[in-house]
C-alpha cells in the first residue's frame, strides 16, 4: 500500500512516500516569506502547497495515481478521542473555521483530502492523533477552580505511536497495557496510558508539568499573577515567556540542549544544575503519574528528541527505575507515526473514526 504523509509547518511542508511501512521518499519543502506573504491566513495556502507537493512527488518518480491513501497532520479541531480519522466534510469545515485557532497543522487534513481527490481514484484521506486528543478521566479535569479546568493538549501523535509500537513488540494490544509515556522535546509531556486511553497528561503547551528547553512548566501561581499585573509586560509577552522563551531558553538564551550539555560536561555549574533540575522535575511528574495507575505499570516509555541524550535519560532513570521497566524510543518521527496509523487502519487493525 502506497501512502503519502504530509506534515505542514509554518514555513515548510514535510512530505514522505511510504510503501507499507517502508519510507521510499522524503523531503522538506521550504516556503519563503515572500511566497507566503500573499496569503492573509495560513488556511488560504492549501492550493499553493498542494501544487508544490504534487510536483515534488511527481519529480521524484511517484505518480499520485499510485497512491492508496493520503494522511495529513491533524490540526486544532474539537477535542476528540485518539485514533485514525477519515477526513470528511465536518472535519474540513472545522479546520477552515479555525475553531481553536490558527495553526499550520490545520491545513494537513485539507491537503490530504485535496490530493486524494486529485488521484482520480476512490481513496481515503486521514488524520492521526492530533494534538487535541482528549481522553481524560473526569477526575483529571479538576484543577482547583471551576473557571480553570485542566485540558488535554500534548504530543498525542508521537506518544500514541510509541505506545502502539511497544505493544506490538511484546505481542500485546495497546488496549491491554498500562503505560507512562514521556515525550522529551522542546515541550515535555507525561501521559498516563490506561488500556488504550490517555486518562491524564500535563498540558505541555500552556505551561503544566516539568520545564523544558522552551517552556516554563508549572510556575508559582502567586508570583505569576503578580508579574501579570506589574504593568511591565503585555499579554503576548507573558505568553512568550511561558511558551517559546521559557525553561532552558529563559536561563541561557538558547534551546540548544547539545550546547548546554556540553557546557555541563566542561564543568559549567549552572548548566549542570539546570539539566539536573529539568530531569528532577520530569522524574517527579512520572512519579506523580504512577499514582493514577495505582502503581500497576507495565512499562515507562521515553521518547522525543532529548531521548537521544544518555546524560538526560540516565538522570531520569536514576530516580524512577524502581517504579517499572523502562524503554527508550529516541526521536520524534511524526511521518512514521502518520504512516503507521494509516497503514494499520487500511489493514483493519485500527478502527477508522468519523469526525462529527
Amino acid at each position: 500500500m502506497r501512502i503519502l504523509a504530509i506534515n505542514p509547518g509554518s514555513t515548510s511542508t514535510k512530505i514522505s512516500v511510504y510503501d507499507d511501512l517502508s519510507e521510499k521518499y522524503t523531503t522538506v519543502i521550504r516556503h519563503s516569506t515572500e511566497e507566503l506573504s500573499e496569503f492573509p491566513r495560513i488556511i488560504d495556502q492549501y492550493n499553493f502547497r498542494k501544487k508544490i507537493i504534487i510536483e515534488s512527488i511527481t519529480n521524484a518518480g511517484y505518480s499520485i495515481n499510485s497512491l492508496d491513501a493520503v494522511v495529513g497532520r491533524g490540526g486544532l479541531l474539537k477535542p476528540i478521542p485518539g485514533g485514525v480519522y477519515r477526513v470528511n466534510d465536518a472535519l474540513i469545515s472545522d479546520l477552515k473555521k479555525e475553531i481553536l485557532g490558527e495553526h499550520a497543522s490545520n491545513i494537513g487534513g485539507i491537503l490530504a483530502k485535496e490530493i486524494a481527490n486529485e488521484t482520480g481514484k476512490d481513496i481515503d484521506a486521514f488524520i492521526v492523533d492530533p494534538v487535541v486528543v482528549d481522553e481524560l478521566d473526569d477526575i483529571a479535569r479538576i484543577s482547583g477552580h471551576p473557571m480553570l479546568p485542566r485540558i488535554s493538549i500534548f504530543h498525542a501523535l508521537n506518544q500514541k505511536a510509541v505506545a502502539r509500537r511497544y505493544a506490538r513488540e511484546i505481542n500485546k494490544k495497546y488496549e491491554e497495557l498500562n503505560l507512562i509515556v514521556v515525550h522529551l522535546g522542546g515541550g515535555i509531556t507525561v501521559g498516563v496510558h490506561k488500556n488504550g486511553r490517555v486518562v491524564d497528561v500535563n498540558n505541555g503547551l500552556d505551561g503544566e508539568g516539568p520545564f523544558s528547553p522552551e517552556r516554563t512548566g508549572t510556575l508559582p501561581a502567586g508570583a505569576l499573577v503578580k508579574l501579570c499585573f506589574s504593568d511591565k509586560y503585555q499579554y503576548h509577552e507573558i505568553r512568550k515567556m511561558i511558551t517559546g522563551r521559557g525553561g532552558i531558553t529563559a536561563y541561557f538564551g538558547t534551546n540548544n540542549m547539545k550546547e548546554i550539555e556540553e557546557k555541563a560536561n566542561n564543568g559549567d555549574g549552572k548548566a549542570k544544575l539546570m539539566i539536573e533540575a529539568m530531569a528532577y522535575q520530569i522524574a517527579k511528574e512520572i512519579g506523580a503519574s504512577t499514582t493514577v495507575l495505582r502503581g500497576q505499570i507495565d512499562c515507562i516509555l521515553i521518547t522525543g528528541g532529548l531521548a537521544h541524550s544518555d546524560y538526560i535519560v540516565n538522570l531520569i532513570k536514576d530516580r524512577i527505575s524502581f517504579l517499572a521497566p523502562f524503554r527508550i524510543f529516541p526521536g520524534e518521527d511524526e511521518m512514521q507515526a502518520l504512516a503507521e496509523g494509516t497503514y494499520y487502519a487500511l489493514k483493519g487493525e485500527l478502527p477508522v473514526h468519523e469526525y462529527s
